[in-house]
């Protein structure tokens, strides 16, 4: 770490941050950010309606937003779209994303577990792949609690990324062997060796950092107040419409993982 970032003011929060800022500017180069096929794009819109149900102008908070790709699928379903983002770098695509799209979603600077949203001012809360780096989830989930309208709903779209199957091991290994061979084709960006570096020094030091549990993460849920709660594995539609833009050995990987779906709703 450089000095510029030594001292007691400069914690693990500002390390997240400062991360997904240099992330920013390849973020939607990724296959799992942005959106690559429209058979990608239906099958998480049918995933909002399932649990969310219809638009309509109700108000719809997308925390950990990045560059707006969720918030743009929520607003195609007629919600009235806030995101929050603790990154600058991320808002800015983000906004410019909005903009060249021509469309009118609201996008602040904000820390998920601490939003500063008034409270009840949400009939829905969204987040995508945001639970397993939070450093206090009980906090955050008290706070997106307490911003929800009685009765509104919750819906975490989450996964393990740090336990690696033993089908999963075995795909990387045929990777690898054909990659020597000169058979494996063209294969997905992987992070600068300092980055994943980086990457792997914050993950050693958040809540989930032996992977977000899906039943782990609900039993939280559930503490903070939040009842109703469903977990949902039916995101195969997504899965095969991300690996269609994949390498092969990625793609099938990428539907062995434990991925979710977490409905959660606030008392009325």
């Amino acid at each position: 770490m450089d000095e510029a970032r030594e001292g007691s003011n400069y914690g693990l929060r500002e390390e997240i941050e400062a991360f997904w800022s240099e992330r920013a500017a390849s973020f939607d180069d990724s296959v799992g950010h942005e959106i690559f096929s429209e058979q990608e794009r239906a099958a998480w819109h049918a995933l909002l309606r399932r649990h969310l149900g219809p638009g309509e102008g109700r108000r719809a908070l997308d925390l950990a937003s990045g560059t707006g790709v969720v918030s743009h699928l929520l607003d195609d379903l007629g919600f009235a779209v806030t995101g929050l983002d603790v990154s600058p770098a991320m808002l800015e695509r983000a906004r410019a994303k909005a903009r060249a799209r021509g469309r009118n979603i609201a996008f602040r600077l904000a820390d998920a577990e601490r939003t500063m949203e008034d409270q009840g001012s949400f009939d829905v809360v969204v987040t995508r792949h945001l639970v397993w780096t939070l450093v206090d989830p009980a906090a955050a989930f008290a706070e997106w609690r307490r911003v929800l309208k009685p009765g509104g709903t919750l819906l975490v779209v989450d996964g393990d990324f740090v336990t690696v199957s033993a089908p999963e091991r075995l795909l990387a290994r045929l990777e690898a062997f054909a990659a020597r061979r000169g058979l494996a084709g063209a294969q997905a960006p992987a992070l600068a060796p300092d980055l994943a570096a980086r990457h792997r020094a914050i993950l050693s030091r958040v809540h989930f950092r032996d992977g977000a549990r899906a039943p782990a993460v609900a039993a939280l849920l559930r503490t903070a107040g939040f009842r109703d709660i469903a977990i949902d594995r039916r995101l195969a539609p997504i899965h095969r419409a991300q690996a269609r833009a994949m390498p092969l050995f990625k793609g099938l990987a990428r539907r062995l993982q434990h991925r979710y779906a977490i409905r959660a709703r606030r008392p009325d």
